[in-house]
């Protein structure tokens, strides 16, 4: 179940975007794989189509729906900022954000990482306890 203050968001979203109830066609369709007899007896997949972008969106997320309806339009919303705002859109710097971290380290930032950590070795030796001398 979608909370109000999430649906409520969301439609504040679709406004700042542009996207209008009715410019969006939309059909329910049967599910596939996990959710036993309510997938195969229950339509719950959404499939939406913004008319003004032709942005297709089809969601079964879940066995719900009312749920589908809103992961739909959330990713419809998701696939025109992208359009609208191209490299700034918050997915488009996510994925930028996770190619930077896999990307490997040049050899200078490697040096220094593993310099910084033989001092901080270091100076977790002199925290030792100090042993007496056994002469």
């Amino acid at each position: 179940m979608i909370s109000e203050n999430k649906k409520r968001a969301l439609q504040e979203r679709m406004q700042r975007l542009g996207v209008v109830e009715a410019d969006l066609e939309e059909h329910f369709i049967r599910s596939g794989g996990a959710g036993g007899q309510n997938v195969n007896k229950v339509s719950t997949c959404v499939w939406i189509k913004h008319l003004p972008s032709g942005t297709e969106v089809k969601c079964q997320k879940t066995r719900s729906q009312g749920d589908n309806r809103y992961f739909a339009r959330q990713i419809l919303c998701e696939k025109i900022e992208q359009k609208i705002h191209g490299a700034l859109s918050a997915a488009e710097r996510e994925r930028h954000k996770i190619r930077k971290q896999k990307k490997k380290r040049s050899k200078r930032a490697k040096e220094k990482m593993l310099e910084g950590k033989h001092q901080r070795s270091e100076k977790k030796k002199w925290r030792a306890p100090v042993r007496p001398d056994p002469s």
